[in-house]
């Protein structure tokens, strides 16, 4: 049975799963206010998802 001589440094190992391009997030036009927002997250600008309030809004003040 193949056995390593010698223990695998952990930038070594590291490295193996490095070799990918990150991308940005899709975003797609929140259905409610038009706005840009993340596919399949609530919206940050209105709080809504698929079509019902999630997270209540509080008013600006000014």
């Amino acid at each position: 049975m193949a056995v390593p001589k010698r223990k695998q440094s952990k930038s070594r190992t590291n490295k193996r799963f490095a070799n990918y391009k990150a991308t940005a997030p899709t975003l797609v036009e929140c259905p409610h206010c038009h706005e840009q927002k993340v596919a399949h997250r609530v919206c940050k600008n209105c709080g809504y998802y698929d079509g019902k309030e999630v997270v209540a809004q509080q008013e600006a003040k000014n």
